[in-house]
């Protein structure tokens, strides 16, 4: 009986580990299969990303990374007729259901230039609209020495989404991030502090959801 169970449970090892090398094998086999279209579709996305962020250039968006205030940054530098045009940096910060990514894209004389949204997990209706030119094209050609770059509620000049401050002042952050990496790029220096937006208690109520029902936490303005 002794000699059966031992025999029994070599049997099951056994299996086990043959399924093991046939799953390991036929997962290297799918990534190496779909490893080059997944970086050619990350790859597009980031080149369309840059593409509605910085003026126009020639050649190619050269890519590298700088660190300030101890968080590292990716950021592509654009350039014609063999000089620098434009920056396209990716930044983000918290906001009401998660972090909100961007592309932002700051000229040669420190103006941005546009930005786009990379990922954000916001509310529908809501802090989602931040993706709406209603409230993105605020930071058109925006001057950060003329303006400052905060929702009004803050004392900025940056008009909040209805119900939304949370999400638009993440955006809000993001973007001023992008442009305290902007100063470090060019003055060759990662010793700017970014922006940091952490949400403060009197941010979030008990308040009714659009469709009517009470007692769920959303942003107020």
């Amino acid at each position: 009986m002794t000699m059966a169970v031992q025999s029994s449970f070599k049997n099951m090892t056994l299996c086990l580990f043959a399924v093991c090398i046939v799953s390991s094998a036929l997962l290297a086999a799918v990534y190496a299969v779909t490893k080059d279209p997944i970086d050619a579709a990350n790859m597009a996305r980031t080149n369309n990303a840059i593409a509605q962020v910085v003026p126009e250039f020639e050649g190619t968006p050269v890519a590298d990374t700088i660190e300030v205030g101890g968080k590292k940054y990716p950021y592509y530098t654009v350039s014609k007729a063999g000089q620098p045009v434009g920056y396209a940096i990716t930044s983000s910060s918290v906001g009401y259901g998660g972090p909100v990514t961007l592309m932002v894209g700051i000229t040669s004389d420190r103006v941005i230039y546009n930005t786009t949204v990379i990922s954000q997990s916001e509310t529908p209706g809501l802090g989602a609209k931040c993706v709406e030119p209603a409230f993105a094209d605020q930071f058109k050609s925006l001057n950060p020495a003329e303006k400052k770059l905060s929702v009004k509620k803050d004392g900025g000049d940056i008009d909040a989404i209805t119900a939304s401050t949370i999400t638009s002042r993440a955006y809000t952050n993001a973007v001023a991030t992008a442009v305290a990496v902007y100063d470090a790029i060019v003055s060759g220096s990662g010793a700017a502090e970014a922006v940091t937006g952490a949400a403060s208690a009197g941010d979030w109520e008990e308040s009714e959801t659009e469709d009517g029902e009470a007692g769920n936490i959303q942003e107020i303005q």
